[in-house]
């Protein structure tokens, strides 16, 4: 993924704010504010969904870096931590994680992001005590 499609990408995922790009010269050029007024952002029922989202989008940003864009020893430091937090969830929890996770998957077109978020259990421990 290039520079602009990581632009992209994280406009659209909501990762960025007006605030964050204002201004900014990109390429030489300002970068226009015009897609956030057409950008659909998603709306989730819950605080629990957003931010099962955004944990996986970071997680998907970090597992999908290369060395020149994130160091590996700090990627592995991240991928520990949250595996670490996740690993202390209530049963309860970490069943309610596992059935969003299950959930997004099943909606998630990107055949690669829908293996991540399938592997996602297993990957961060959160099989491990879950009933």
């Amino acid at each position: 993924m290039n520079v602009h499609e990581k632009w992209f990408w994280l406009t659209f995922h909501g990762a960025l704010t007006e605030c964050d790009v204002s201004g900014v010269w990109w390429d030489g050029q300002n970068l226009s504010l015009t897609c956030w007024e057409t950008a659909v952002m998603p709306v989730y029922s819950s605080l629990t969904r957003s931010l099962a989202e955004a944990l996986v989008d970071v997680l998907w940003f970090i597992d999908g870096s290369e060395g020149e864009q994130m160091d590996p020893d700090d990627a592995v430091k991240v991928l520990e931590g949250v595996a670490h937090l996740v690993g202390k969830l209530s049963s309860d929890q970490r069943n309610e994680l596992i059935n969003l996770l299950g959930t997004m998957a099943e909606a998630e077109a990107d055949s690669a992001r829908r293996e991540f978020l399938e592997r996602f259990p297993e990957g961060f421990g959160l099989l491990e005590g879950a009933v």
